[in-house]
């Protein structure tokens, strides 16, 4: 039996070593000089799977091999889209608290639609628009890295839209850079004050906007991926300077993705990323979306070249992290937007279960209010699966809010196609049933009144100025989220995760606290 002196030099030996070892393991935890955090725009992962014969080994397969892969994230809320999705997996909340629920929205006083981000008060710089974060009401992972490291960090984004890069700066970040849709310049807002002067000299001797014309064909000599595709043929799109849309033609090819790599390279260069004792954040989108001025239809050889092609980006992307950075100094996170934009298609055989049209349901909704309550523009516009009612003028008539949304939901229900309507005042007074669930993707200051869900194979219909439909239909898909870095072990985890769990995680792999709407725990894989 061990006498009282030895038990308490027993008890204070076995607390050192649980020291060291917790010292030890803390260590083991190795804090990245570098984060790149990848967003792509409509990655699949069904698709990475269908096209992975096409790919190297120093791309995705390297993530798919070598790191941790979560193969079903969930962003748990309606309307999923670029904006709403990249201010969800940076601020690791949803709409409901970050505000961004959709990529546009519609600006009442000039009855048009606008950038959800469209701020009058900050210039454009290389662009004529005019664009802030100040819409985003929480903070990012950028700006917490920002705020912890006393703005040491450097943190800057690259996309090839407005919304992607402004949202994944935040509003401390460095700067965010995306391609004029007109001017084929890098762009960005002087809400921004750090714009280095090589983006600047990047734009005046390589940036698209110098180019003539751009010819995209397959650079394999063919492609497998989708067997039952109808359009399984070479093609051939010639992008001239004549167009006058070229450069949105431009950022539907994998042509902005090698931009995107190559100006990153440019910050690799210049940046002195790694070289501080806090981590530096790079933000990049890519796009994996279907080419839309493709008349012979979707799934055929120019999305399985798109991923071709963007696996050899990810592959460059990572030999220039290590040649500036070295691999073992870098964090790569990737994951998806969480949707794919099909183009639906009609013809004789196979046409939609039935279409829906906005303009008809609120022109008939005004004329059943104007029936009850008298003569008035009742309802205001439909934008986006929401009806925006005139609150001035139910509040002058001194009619009862939830009266008018009750009547206007019954009335609205009856419409051949839709399945259920919602009001705001279900959305945003109580947490109750579908309806708490919903309201994940809906902000009390921006969205509408009455929100509408269609039955399945329903389709909105559009009329645009020559009179003819437009069709569109968001399918939900496998969104993947790889994360790679040293003592990252490889490990397939597919239980659902959600997106709101990306920035949490982030956080707690750059020892700093998440964004301050975040309300879940960082992944179990890195808190065991």
């Amino acid at each position: 039996m061990l006498k009282p002196k030895s038990k308490l030099q027993w008890l204070t030996s076995l607390l050192a070593v649980l020291t060291v070892t917790g010292v030890r393991a803390q260590q083991n935890i190795e804090l990245p000089k570098l984060v790149i955090n990848i967003v792509i725009d409509q990655l699949r992962g069904d698709y990475l799977q269908y096209f992975s014969p096409t790919f190297g080994d120093k791309g995705f397969k390297r993530l798919m091999n070598e790191g941790l892969v979560y193969h079903r994230v969930d962003f748990g809320f309606p309307n999923v889209g670029q904006a709403p999705s990249i201010a969800t997996v940076f601020t690791g909340a949803y709409p409901y608290y970050h505000g961004i629920v959709a990529d546009r929205k519609m600006d009442f006083e000039s009855l048009r639609e606008v950038s959800i981000l469209f701020d009058n008060t900050y210039l454009g710089n290389y662009t004529a628009d005019r664009f802030s974060p100040l819409a985003l009401f929480a903070s990012t992972i950028t700006d917490e890295l920002k705020i912890e490291t006393g703005g040491i960090s450097d943190v800057y984004a690259i996309a090839p839209n407005a919304e992607e890069a402004i949202l994944s700066a935040g509003k401390y970040g460095d700067a965010a850079f995306w391609l004029d849709d007109y001017n084929g310049n890098w762009a960005t807002t002087t809400y921004y004050k750090n714009i280095p002067w090589y983006v600047d000299y990047y734009n005046t001797v390589h940036a698209p906007a110098i180019s003539p014309e751009w010819v995209w064909t397959p650079a394999l000599a063919s492609y497998h991926g989708l067997p039952h595709s109808g359009n399984n043929s070479a093609f051939k799109h010639t992008i001239s300077k004549n167009d006058k849309d070229k450069f949105l033609k431009f950022k539907q090819t994998p042509f902005i993705n090698t931009e995107i790599t190559r100006l990153a390279g440019v910050f690799f260069e210049y940046a002195d990323f790694g070289k501080r004792g806090c981590p530096d954040f790079l933000s990049l989108t890519y796009y994996a979306g279907d080419y839309k001025s493709n008349h012979s239809g979707e799934f055929g050889w120019e999305i399985q070249d798109t991923y071709h092609r963007l696996d050899k980006e990810i592959e460059t992307l990572l030999d220039l992290a290590d040649k500036k950075v070295g691999l073992k100094n870098v964090l790569v996170a990737l994951t998806s937007t969480g949707y794919y934009g099909d183009r639906v298609q009609a013809s004789e055989k196979y046409r939609p279960a039935g279409e829906f049209y906005p303009n008809r349901c609120t022109a008939l909704l005004n004329m059943y209010l104007m029936a009850v309550y008298g003569s008035g523009d009742w309802v205001k516009t439909y934008y986006n699966g929401q009806i925006y009612l005139n609150k001035k003028l139910v509040e002058d008539q001194k009619i009862n809010w939830y009266e008018i949304l009750r009547k206007s939901a019954d009335f609205v229900s009856q419409f051949s196609g839709v399945q259920d309507v919602t009001t705001a005042g279900q959305l945003f007074g109580d947490d109750a049933g579908r309806a708490g669930d919903f309201r994940r993707g809906m902000h009390k200051k921006i969205s509408g009144d009455l929100f509408l869900e269609l039955q399945p194979g329903w389709v909105t219909v559009h009329e645009n100025q020559a009179g003819k439909p437009d069709y569109r239909q968001n399918n939900s898909i496998l969104s993947p989220l790889f994360i790679w870095g040293v003592n990252i072990k490889k490990t397939d985890v597919y239980r659902k995760i959600k997106a709101t769990e990306i920035a949490p995680t982030l956080a707690f792999i750059m020892r700093i606290r998440p964004p301050n709407a975040s309300k879940e725990a960082p992944l179990e894989e890195f808190i065991r």
